[in-house]
């Protein structure tokens, strides 16, 4: 049985999982600067802190709170092209202003006699995290495919899709490591078809099987570090000779099944927590998470570079008696961006472009996204294609297809007044 439209818990949880995402990756680096470059370090490879990953890797929570409700606004929606279109709009529509504010800043800054190199990885980490519009946009655009085979099959969707996703690391590990990307559709997809089940009641199961769920997710999870190739932390580490992350390795299939065995374990807790704050970091939570890094770049930049400040060692105490005014800083500017930029949020209209301009609104947005993902913001390059503009112009072509009305169009080639309704079946506004 589907649930109700408005889920607190998926609320809470996808909350959660942003802020957890911002704490972790303004946390993380280990910054400093002689004036001139910028050394960066990760502070989870201090020993030990790679266990922390296991629940600090919250990817698989994303995916599966989007698949629940994705579900949700698919099933309401009568029509696949208005509900693939609205999604493309909502997802991608705040990373204009992104966009239009980075092809400009790294010329302002460079002009004012920042240093190149610091400079480039402020443009390529606030364009990094760009990777997951591109893939969720990619399981937006199978949703309706993945939801005829979840009425038909249910839970036993997921089994060919573990299969793939462990042929390819056969594949990844066997000498062709560029098979890997292919897990970054094939494992979210999976995770996204667990929140598929979860709205249709298939997680009701009781305590002892969430347990259950929990114990053999993480279980797994151990037994495929210890006896395979998979590395200790769930999150991409500098120098690491792999990464479970990037591309997505199928050790990421068990943890997300564990993860969700605790998170269902603590619903009830967990729902308590919804509220008005919740509800406003939940409208926001795409803008959140696209300038959570911008804003990082502002304090590293003032404190790093302008006042040379460097990052304790972490885990001294230090490190500890930092952290909060770091965070503090951060979430201040974060917060100024936020009320400037997240009005983007919620705009789109309710355009119901055609079949074809929906296609390549996708692919045109996609293509862009994975442009400036890989390329990032930094000006750098003689060629075209090496700087941010020509991926930023796919990506605002990509929404304006998806913006575009032929409902409008089709009223316009209405010049004569509409033959009168026979009364027996006129309809009656009151």
């Amino acid at each position: 049985m589907s649930r109700a439209r408005r889920d607190p818990f998926l609320d809470v949880i996808r909350v959660g999982a942003v802020l957890l995402v911002v704490a972790q990756h303004w946390l993380m680096p280990v910054l400093a600067s002689n004036g001139h470059t910028v050394e960066t370090g990760n502070a989870l490879t201090t020993p030990g802190w790679w266990l922390l990953t296991w629940l600090s890797q919250v990817m698989p929570v994303v995916f599966f709170a989007g698949g629940a409700a994705n579900l949700h606004s698919y099933r309401a929606s009568t029509d696949t092209r208005a509900w693939l279109a609205s999604r493309l709009r909502r997802l991608v529509l705040p990373v204009l202003p992104l966009a239009a504010v980075w092809v400009a800043l790294p010329h302002v800054l460079l002009r004012l006699g920042v240093p190149p190199q610091p400079v480039d990885i402020a443009g390529g980490i606030s364009a990094q995290l760009l990777w997951f519009l591109v893939v969720y946009l990619v399981v937006v655009a199978l949703t309706p495919l993945m939801t005829r085979a979840h009425d038909r099959f249910g839970l036993a969707v997921l089994v060919p899709l573990a299969v793939t996703a462990v042929v390819v690391d056969v594949v990844r590990f066997a000498g062709l490591p560029e098979a890997g990307f292919v897990n970054a559709v094939v494992i979210w997809v999976a995770v996204h078809q667990l929140g598929l089940c979860y709205t249709d009641g298939r997680f009701e199961l009781g305590k002892r099987a969430h347990t259950a769920m929990a114990v053999a997710g993480f279980g797994v999870v151990a037994l495929m570090v210890a006896c395979g190739p998979y590395a200790l932390s769930m999150i991409g580490m500098p120098g690491a000779p792999m990464s479970n992350m990037s591309p997505p390795a199928a050790v990421l299939l068990p943890l997300a099944v564990g993860q969700l065995g605790l998170l269902l374990l603590a619903r009830r807790f967990l729902t308590r927590l919804a509220g008005p704050a919740v509800d406003a970091v939940a409208a926001r939570c795409t803008t959140i998470y696209l300038w959570h890094m911008p804003a990082l770049v502002v304090v590293a930049g003032i404190m790093v570079v302008g006042m040379g400040y460097r990052t304790p060692d972490p885990g001294s105490l230090a490190w500890f008696a930092v952290a909060p005014m770091w965070l503090t800083c951060t979430g201040l500017v974060l917060t100024a961006l936020v009320r400037v930029f997240g009005r983007f949020e919620t705009g789109g209209g309710r355009a119901v472009p055609p079949s074809g301009a929906v296609a390549a609104g996708y692919m045109t947005a996609t293509g862009g996204l994975l442009g400036l993902t890989v390329r990032g913001f930094a000006p750098d390059g003689p060629a075209l294609f090496d700087g941010p503009v020509p991926w930023a112009v796919l990506v605002l072509v990509g929404v304006a297809l998806c913006t575009h009305d032929r409902r409008v169009s089709l009223t316009r080639r209405v010049d004569l007044p509409a033959a009168p309704v026979p009364a027996a079946i006129h309809p009656v506004h009151r």
